[in-house]
């Protein structure tokens, strides 16, 4: 068992990695942007678990920030072993009363894996769901087949409205683009970034590896949306997207997401598209099935400061129960 201050313990080790969010790398840039994480490791021979952690007071929790669609453990390729993770949760008692992971997913067995590992070394696990995670899967449509599937009102926008701009699509960074995208997401509804050196470092890493997309709209020779996309693994992630206030009427971002929808479907042969977290009502127009992040609250019993979790937990499902019956 090991506690690590740095990413930089965890290398020379196979880890397997089932989103952008669960590299090395993305772990390394949140570490550069200045959190201080506790990579938690337990190793066997030449298998490894690691749980990405960070502190907040006397708790732990996921080791993650705005940008990222999803949490997991760290694991090796070919682990087959379930006892680590379990052997990792006993071990973390020893040196905190509350354990926190967000953004879980359920449809890879993380969230329940998890959860089974905290429970069986002794923690009491309050399960919650914490976001949605809106995705599209081709089911082997192209483009054409998958737009024809679209809501009327998005075919009636493309009709109307996509002559009106002018698209153009990258596979590589490069600057002038990431400072239209920059000045477009200013002059947007969007709130401010939270960390927009860091993504602009993950869309420059990206593009190293191949993985990188970008669309961009002019209206009159004029940035008026861009959107950040990567496509990794047969899974295209929609990271970033923003237009122009004044630029609404013209449904730019409508013609970007169509373009790039088209490139990734046709070109890269995506079998998904993921858009992210937030129940945003106008990715319904877009994808077709949801999926829920979960929350793991764990809780030493043992410890007061947990109880008033516990107990609250006890009575909701009591008057669940009463309820039901």
């Amino acid at each position: 068992m090991s506690y690590h201050d740095t990413v930089n313990d965890l290398q020379g080790l196979d880890w397997s990695a089932s989103s952008p969010f669960a590299r090395l790398e993305w772990f390394r840039l949140l570490e550069e942007s200045g959190v201080a994480p506790v990579f938690a490791t337990i190793r066997k021979g030449g298998d490894a678990v690691t749980l990405p952690l960070r502190r907040n007071g006397a708790r732990m929790e996921s080791l993650t920030n705005w940008y990222a669609f999803t949490w997991a453990d760290m694991r090796t390729s070919g682990l087959t072993d379930c006892t680590m993770a379990e052997d990792l949760a006993r071990d973390l008692a020893r040196r905190t009363v509350r354990v926190e992971l967000s953004k879980l997913p359920e449809d890879d067995g993380t969230e329940g894996r998890l959860a089974n590992a905290f429970e069986k070394a002794g923690w009491i696990v309050l399960r919650s769901p914490c976001d949605t995670n809106h995705i599209l899967k081709l089911r082997g449509r192209d483009y054409c087949e998958y737009l024809a599937d679209r809501p009327g009102r998005v075919r009636t926008t493309l009709k109307r409205k996509a002559k009106k701009v002018e698209v153009t699509l990258a596979t590589s960074f490069s600057d002038e683009d990431w400072a239209f995208y920059e000045d477009i997401y200013a002059d947007s509804w969007k709130p401010e970034e939270g960390d927009p050196a860091m993504l602009r470092r993950f869309a420059e890493g990206e593009s190293v590896s191949g993985r990188y997309r970008f669309g961009l709209a002019r209206h009159e020779g004029t940035p008026v949306a861009a959107q950040f996309w990567t496509v990794d693994s047969g899974i295209a992630y929609i990271h970033k997207l923003a237009h122009r206030e004044s630029a609404r009427p013209l449904s730019p971002g409508t013609t970007v997401t169509a373009a790039l929808l088209q490139h990734v479907i046709n070109t890269d042969g995506v079998t998904m598209v993921d858009f992210g977290t937030g129940d945003d009502p106008y990715k319904r127009d877009w994808m077709e099935d949801t999926r829920t992040r979960w929350r793991l609250s764990c809780l030493r019993p043992g410890s007061p400061r947990n109880w008033p979790d516990i107990c609250k937990a006890a009575l909701r499902k009591l008057v669940s129960r009463d309820l039901a019956g």
